[in-house]
């Protein structure tokens, strides 16, 4: 049988076909993949013609179609559906994806032809692509001497070895640490619901008796919130805070990838591997992101020691512990605001909270109109697919829906694209949401958490993103845009979870379909600044963790990794006793694993443009069809094919101001 990716598909959309698709039909495909884009590069490289853009620039772009196209679809299935067979050719794979890289970008004699063209003659998208790709050979070290180039080849290649080590570590250690209960009486707290999801879970792991509760990917599990027995809390906290604890395995993977960034880093020309991130990013430079971390850690740490005093006193203790903090919390929410968090999951069924909520909310602000497909070959029974058409019934793309977890699958939440919105290539974008919902057991609705609904509609605005990109090529297409402006457009779409005309719609009792009362909807309303504190303290937390290990100049020595997290939180003033990072060094798979190393800053970066969006949504009434047009127009369609900052501006009249963001999160008075 041939292999399905070594050609277009001739599925809709370009749609692969997971159904003939196995790990050796990745690994091959990459290999030949790989192969042939070397081919192709000599061909730019053998051409005699003066330089051009068509013979420049565009072939390189062009290049490789085999090689993305294995890529793009294995990456996707590794993180959704990473079975032994898949996660077997993965360091095998991402070894050559990296070779792959320092082939061309490191090709001298490849950025000579490149830089033959005045790329200042060029206009629009083809000027844009033409400056993004030297800057990136630039960054990359194509100017560097031969002898720095293998040392720079070495150092990519043990990176990514690491990387990959890491993030099968982490994902073994995550399931090793579901935490076990004997008796049903230890889960008190629980619904009836929640309890046969454990048992279930339980039985899948091949326990006979007992109920399981599998960790998701942060510190804080959001069955701590409901667990009455302060056992059974400290038990799954105990068991989430010390993962991968067991060895010190992902802890020296981790500490060993952030020196080696620091002297790739060095060799590149930055004084840190921080400073070569921010190199292709909105942030000016590492002194105006640290002074940011500083001045909103300050604030938020001084938010959070309020709440543990009020949680303090509703518990009767002089400190909280801080397993019990979620649990109090919510007591709080009770006490205070007459709000039970709890009480609220039967009216988030995940269904109705997709069709009647997201998906609704992008009709009325863009026309977009949904109908699920059941006839493409999918990577996992869960996996669902919508095809999606603009308001004139034209075919805008294809969304898909992974929502459940399981072994296999990484924690968190992400978007993904198997295709780009990329008319050079008639593309259209095939883009993906995979979330890590807990199962519900046979013939149970799944119902959803207050986060886990704010989850669901921060995906689907990165989702919009790729489905709204509107351009020529690939590279700059949807959401190749700087890590810290990558965020933007997904959080803006939660601004909608709580909109009067968005939750009539969606918040409805699953079993009696009765609307959350309006009373309750103001509740929460009244309640969103508390907790504030936590929240931003262990986010901030965690950026700062990320931040210490990759502000470490080149030659620093870090003996134990856990000292080294627990001094870096310490000396920016947090109590990681309290409030632990929301993922610690050893669990922390967005900056060694996923591609934020130095960069998970950029939630709270793009929050400023978030917050200062919402207001201006606010301010022009919201949600109305000609203010989605206007924010689909000059900006989710823009991808990177101008500056974003600029595609902000032009849509927002101005530059983005901090302040919303503050009062958001309670960071100055209102």
């Amino acid at each position: 049988m041939v292999n399905p990716l070594l050609q277009r598909s001739e599925l809709p959309y370009q749609w692969p076909d997971f159904s003939a698709l196995g790990a050796d039909d990745y690994l091959e495909a990459a290999r030949i993949g790989a192969t042939v884009q070397i081919e192709e590069i000599e061909v730019i490289l053998s051409n005699a013609d003066p330089a051009t853009f068509e013979n420049t620039f565009l072939a390189l772009e062009r290049s490789g179609q085999i090689l993305r196209r294995a890529l793009m679809t294995y990456f996707s299935v590794l993180s959704a559906h990473g079975t032994e067979e898949i996660r077997a050719v993965q360091q095998e794979i991402t070894g050559l994806y990296t070779r792959q890289e320092d082939e061309i970008q490191l090709n001298g004699p490849l950025y000579e032809r490149l830089n033959q063209l005045d790329v200042q003659q060029l206009e629009g998208e083809d000027r844009r692509l033409a400056t993004e790709t030297l800057t990136r050979f630039r960054l990359a070290g194509a100017t560097l001497s031969g002898t720095d180039k293998e040392r720079l080849k070495q150092l990519n290649a043990q990176i990514s070895d690491l990387s990959t080590r890491f993030s099968a570590a982490a994902l073994e250690a995550q399931n090793a640490h579901a935490v076990l209960f004997e008796d049903a009486a230890e889960l008190a707290g629980l619904d009836e619901a929640a309890t046969a999801a454990a048992r279930q879970a339980a039985t899948a792991a091949g326990h006979e008796q007992g109920y399981l509760i599998p960790l998701l990917s942060p510190t804080q599990q959001p069955v701590m919130a409901q667990l009455q027995l302060a056992a059974s809390r400290r038990k799954v906290f105990e068991a989430s805070l010390t993962r991968g604890l067991d060895t010190p395995y992902t802890l020296e993977l981790a500490r060993d990838m952030a020196l080696l960034r620091a002297e790739r880093a060095q060799l590149l020309g930055f004084a840190t591997h921080a400073d070569a991130v921010l190199a292709d990013a909105t942030a000016p430079s590492t002194a105006a992101v640290s002074e940011r971390l500083a001045d909103l850690s300050a604030a938020a740490t001084a938010n959070a020691r309020r709440e543990a005093q009020a949680l303090a006193e509703i518990a009767g203790v002089d400190r909280i512990d801080a397993w019990d903090w979620s649990y109090y919390s919510q007591a709080v929410l009770r006490e205070r605001y007459a709000l039970d968090s709890a009480a609220l999951r039967p009216y988030f069924e995940l269904e109705r909270v997709l069709r009647d909520g997201v998906f609704a909310t992008a009709t009325k602000l863009y026309g977009i109109t949904f109908a699920e497909r059941t006839d493409l070959p999918a990577y996992h029974p869960d996996l669902r697919v919508w095809e999606v058409s603009n308001a004139d019934g034209s075919a805008l793309g294809l969304f898909t829906g992974d929502f459940f977890a399981r072994e296999t699958k990484k924690g968190g939440a992400w978007m993904t694209s198997l295709r780009d919105a990329a008319s050079d290539l008639d593309e259209l974008p095939v883009v993906t949401n995979t979330l890590n919902i807990t199962k519900p057991a046979a013939g149970q609705p799944a119902l959803l958490t207050l986060d886990e609904t704010r989850t669901l509609f921060h995906e689907f605005g990165h989702a919009l993103h790729g489905l709204f990109s509107n351009g020529k090529y690939a590279s700059l297409a949807g959401t190749s845009v700087p890590r810290d402006f990558v965020e933007f457009p997904s959080q803006v779409n939660e601004m909608w979870v709580l909109h009067p005309e968005v939750i009539s719609g969606y918040a409805r009792h699953h079993e009696t379909g009765q609307p959350l009362p309006a009373e309750l909807i103001e509740k929460i309303r009244a309640a969103e600044l508390w907790g504030e504190g936590f929240a931003t303290t262990e986010y901030l937390a965690a950026s700062v963790l990320d931040w210490a290990w990759h502000t470490l100049p080149a030659g620093q020595q870090v003996g134990d990794p856990q000292e080294f997290e627990r001094q870096a939180l310490t000396n920016a003033g947090f109590d990681p006793d309290l409030i632990p990072p929301r993922y610690r060094t050893g669990y922390f798979q967005h900056i060694f694993a996923n591609g934020y190393s130095a960069g998970y800053y950029s939630y709270i970066w793009s929050e400023v443009l978030d917050a200062d969006t919402v207001e201006w949504f606010t301010e022009n009434g919201g949600l109305m069809r000609e203010n989605g047009e206007r924010f689909r127009a000059e900006l989710l369609s823009r991808g990177n094919t101008r500056e974003p900052l600029e595609s902000y501006e032009n849509f927002r009249g101005r530059a983005a101001r901090v302040e919303p963001l503050l009062r958001r999160r309670g960071l100055v008075n209102a």
